[in-house]
C-alpha cells in the first residue's frame, strides 16, 4: 500500500467532514482530559493518604474538674495521678503503639492560644478548663479500635478520638468527586465514539463511488478500509494531544504557578511531574487506538468489502 495514497485520503476525509472532525477532536480531548485528571486525582488522594496517615494520632482526653460536673463519662470525677500512671503503663505494653506523648493542661492551653488566640472564647478560658491528654502514634493507623476498645469508658478518660476519622471524611469527599469525574468521562467517551462512528459513516457514504471502483479492480478490504481507520485515528490523536496539553498546563498553572497551590497549601503533599508525565503515553495510546477500533467495527457494518 502506498503511503502517499493513504495520507492523501486521510487529508481529503478530514477536510470533507471538517465540522464532524472538529467535534471528534473536542470530545476526545475533553473525555481523555477527564480520564487523565481522574487518574491524577487518584494518585493525589493516595499520596495525601500516605502523607497524612503517617502523621495522625489517637488522642486520649482525660477528665478535668469541669468535665466531672457536666460530662457523664466523667461522673466518677477528674482523673487521678494513679489513673494517669496506669493509662501510661498500659499504653507502653501495647504492641500497636509506636510513641506516646503526654500533654498537660498548661501545654494544652498554650497550644490553644497559639491556634485560636483571636477567638472571643480564648480570653474566657483558663488552663484548669483544658484537658490533659495522651497523644498516641500508632504503628498502623488502621488499628485505632485496639486503643479505643482498651480505654474508652475507663475511669478518668473523657473520650478517645481518632484523627484518621476526620481524614477519612475528607478522602471520602475527594473519592466521590473523582468518581463523578469518571462518570462524566465515561459519558464523554460514549459521545466521542458515537461521533467517530457517524463521521466514518458519512465519510464512507461520500466516497462510495471510489470504494466501489476499488472493489471492481480487486483492491483488498484492508486497502479500502485503511484510509478511513487512519482518518479516525489521526483525529483521535489530535484530541489526545490536546488532552495532554490540558493536563500539563493545569499542573503548571494550578500547582506550580498561577494559583501556586504548592506554596499556598504547603500542608498538602502534591503529586509531582513524574505522575503527570507517566499518564501522557497512556492517554496518547488510548486516543489512537480507541478511534481506530471504533472505525474498524463501524466499517465492517457500513462498508461491505
Amino acid at each position: 500500500m502506498r503511503a502517499q495514497f493513504v495520507l492523501s485520503e486521510i487529508g481529503v476525509g478530514l477536510r470533507r467532514n471538517l465540522t464532524m472532525t472538529f467535534a471528534v477532536v473536542v470530545s476526545v480531548a475533553l473525555s481523555l482530559a477527564l480520564f487523565g485528571g481522574s487518574l491524577l486525582m487518584s494518585d493525589q488522594v493516595n499520596t495525601m493518604k500516605g502523607y497524612w496517615y503517617d502523621k495522625v494520632n489517637v488522642s486520649i482526653f482525660l477528665c478535668n474538674k469541669s468535665d466531672a460536673e457536666s460530662d457523664p463519662n466523667c461522673a466518677k470525677g477528674a482523673v487521678t495521678e494513679d489513673q494517669k500512671k496506669q493509662i501510661q503503663a498500659d499504653l507502653s505494653k501495647m504492641s500497636v503503639v509506636e510513641k506516646v506523648t503526654y500533654e498537660s493542661q498548661d501545654q494544652a492551653y498554650k497550644h490553644y492560644k497559639e491556634q485560636f488566640g483571636d477567638s472571643p472564647l480564648a480570653d474566657s478560658l483558663t488552663p484548669d478548663q483544658m484537658q490533659e491528654s495522651y497523644r498516641i502514634k500508632l504503628k498502623d493507623p488502621e488499628k485505632y479500635q485496639v486503643v479505643a476498645t482498651a480505654f474508652d469508658g475507663r475511669d478518668g478518660v473523657q473520650s478517645v478520638q481518632d484523627q484518621k476519622g476526620i481524614l477519612d471524611n475528607l478522602f471520602g469527599l475527594l473519592n466521590g468527586m473523582n468518581w463523578a469525574a469518571r462518570m462524566v468521562m465515561a459519558l464523554m467517551l460514549v459521545v466521542a465514539l458515537m461521533l467517530i462512528v457517524n463521521t466514518v459513516r458519512v465519510s464512507a457514504f461520500s466516497r462510495r463511488r471510489e470504494t466501489g471502483i476499488m472493489r471492481l479492480v480487486g483492491a483488498s478490504g484492508f486497502y479500502i478500509q485503511a484510509p478511513f481507520i487512519a482518518e479516525a485515528a489521526v483525529a483521535g490523536l489530535i484530541g489526545g494531544t490536546v488532552a495532554c496539553g490540558f493536563l500539563v498546563i493545569a499542573r503548571y498553572f494550578i500547582i506550580d504557578h498561577g494559583l501556586d497551590l504548592s506554596h499556598k497549601l504547603n500542608l498538602i503533599n502534591f503529586i509531582g511531574w513524574d505522575a503527570v508525565l507517566t499518564k501522557l503515553p497512556l492517554i496518547l495510546a488510548t486516543s489512537l487506538l480507541m478511534p481506530a477500533l471504533a472505525a474498524f467495527f463501524a466499517l465492517r457494518k457500513y462498508l461491505k468489502v
